[in-house]
């Protein structure tokens, strides 16, 4: 069996998709929507390559990338912060996911797909990418700004809507039109959730038993074998594969061994979640955009505005200011792999075909626009807020009174009592000058730095705890 023409053309998808993810690293893109392009370009509906670019050729390893983009969010659960703020976290992230969903599944209705599509849709505009939240958020080094923990509070509420969200999805386009086979199904996925769940509360120590080994060949190929494990039977039990490896994810992040899980498990992520990306591209046809274009469009400026209003909403809630909920609107307004988790669910369904390029387009688009206004949150705060007119005042108050303490002295040293019109008077016309004064500094207050778990979390996740230069990115 010779398989030199796949090797060649999974090579030179890779090599292309390097040095469009070299040339996106100067303008900060994620590489997300580079992984796509790579994937629209190689398409055999484009037609730019003479190879062969067909899908099938990573289809198999596409599925390994979805497993393990879904496992390492389970790793990465913090449950101890959940649990301990639960209900701050429940009202900030659920107030955020309705807000999205709620005019998202309205959008849907509107758009006249039909109803299980206006579902696939609230899905996509209802949560933004973790993945690239997390990434922007250390790379823009603001892991300790007071709105961080409400961020990173709202990824943790939309992991565990996604896990509920995929749970229904799932049985929803399964194709069951009886109530009561529905009913059971979804008894059946819930039950799956709680146990799961249960036992990454409280079984830790027990499950920690299981990667008692210092073989790391023996210990890597346990957890992957595990993940795919649960995503079969997650795809057997009606709730997809990708929940089922996200669950078994969450209890293995709950063992004394999640640090070193995610050691091996990232890079592993990172190719095989490459190969996700990419067989989405694939699937993608430039000439499909223009009857999704109008679509787009619309779901495009909703995003936008919805997370103004959420963001500002969420922030007072979390009583922080103007400043802090604009920081949290550009930062949540990423979509990624969730949107494209549901594309490709609705596509194995027999959904409306034009589910495909719109989530193709809209995570393209806002995967761009996301990290442009992430980086000029400060520069669109000064604009809006007019803080650069503050800063400005308070520059000149500072040195009017600056310039009355220097006047005071220098009326001190004069032997003359401040504020005495005679004694001014007298004084002569060209005084000596005056010996120099050390400048009074009049200290700013700022708050002290909060030291917060969910921060520094985010942080130990990043890939700089193992050493590594990549992006931390999905």
């Amino acid at each position: 069996m010779h398989h030199g023409e796949e090797l060649l053309v999974v090579g030179i998808l890779f090599l292309i998709a390097y040095a469009l993810g070299r040339l996106g690293k100067f303008i900060g893109l994620p590489a997300i929507p580079i992984y796509m392009l790579v994937g629209l370009l190689a398409s055999p509906a484009t037609g730019w390559f003479p190879l062969d670019f067909a899908s099938e050729n990573v289809e198999l390893v596409a599925i390994f990338g979805l497993i393990l983009l879904l496992f390492n969010l389970g790793l990465e659960f913090d449950q101890d912060e959940f649990f301990g703020n639960a209900g701050k976290l429940l009202v900030s992230g659920g107030t955020y996911i309705l807000v999205n969903m709620g005019v998202g599944f309205l959008f849907g209705f509107l758009v006249g797909w039909g109803t299980r599509e206006a579902l696939i849709i609230a899905g996509m505009t209802a949560t933004s990418s973790s993945a690239i939240v997390t990434k922007l958020l250390i790379e823009l080094g603001r892991l300790a700004n007071r709105e961080t923990p409400m961020i990173l509070g709202v990824t943790v509420v939309e992991d565990i809507f996604i896990a509920i969200y995929l749970a229904i999805v799932g049985v929803v386009l399964s194709g069951q039109t009886e109530i009561w086979p529905v009913v059971l199904q979804l008894g059946v996925a819930f039950l799956f959730l709680v146990v799961m769940f249960t036992i990454a509360r409280w079984g830790g120590r027990v499950v920690s038993k299981l990667f008692r080994t210092k073989d790391d060949e023996l210990f890597t190929i346990l957890f992957f074998g595990l993940a795919v494990l649960f995503g079969g039977i997650g795809e057997l039990l009606g709730v997809t594969d990708a929940i089922g490896a996200f669950l078994i994810g969450l209890v293995l992040g709950a063992t004394k061994f999640r640090a070193r899980i995610e050691q091996f498990a990232l890079p592993l992520r990172d190719v095989f979640g490459a190969f996700f990306f990419l067989n989405f591209g694939l699937a993608l046809d430039v000439s499909t955009f223009g009857q999704v274009l109008l679509p787009v469009g619309i779901a495009v400026v909703l995003t936008i505005v919805l997370n103004i209003l959420a963001g500002q909403f969420v922030a007072w809630l979390n009583k922080l200011g103007p400043q802090a909920g604009i920081n949290t609107t550009v930062i949540l307004q990423n979509r990624g792999e969730f949107a494209l988790i549901l594309a490709t669910l609705s596509l194995s369904a027999g959904l409306d075909p034009r589910i495909v390029p719109f989530a193709g387009l809209y995570v393209l688009t806002m995967s761009i626009i996301g990290p442009v206004l992430a980086v000029n949150s400060e520069r669109i705060g000064a604009l809006v807020l007019g803080t650069k007119r503050k800063a400005r005042a308070s520059t000149v108050e500072r040195d009017r009174m600056r310039d009355e303490s220097i006047a005071l002295l220098d009326a001190v040293t004069a032997g003359q009592e401040a504020g005495d019109p005679a004694a001014g008077a007298e004084l002569p016309r060209t005084a000596p000058a005056p010996a120099p004064v050390e400048e009074i500094a009049y200290p700013v207050e700022e708050p002290p730095e909060p030291h917060d778990p969910i921060a520094a979390q985010a942080a130990e996740q990043s890939d700089a705890v193992f050493e590594r230069q990549r992006d931390p990115e999905y």
